[in-house]
């Protein structure tokens, strides 16, 4: 995967921001929360994966 450019990354963030009326912790709340969901499902799509359907392949739950 390419890393995500500068400019990409600075307009998700002030998106985020503008969503939350500029509330920091509100967003810093909300990207936590999703993390959080996202963690799970990953949790169970690893469970539910067989090794014959993905080749041994399987799900990293931190970046490398």
């Amino acid at each position: 995967m390419l890393p995500a450019k500068k400019e990409d990354i600075d307009y998700e963030v002030e998106a985020a921001l503008a969503f939350h009326d500029d509330d920091a912790k509100a967003t810093i709340a909300t990207l936590l929360a999703d993390n959080h969901h996202l963690r799970l499902q990953l949790a169970l799509a690893e469970r539910a994966l067989s090794r014959g359907l993905v080749r041994g392949w399987r799900p990293s739950f931190d970046r490398d």
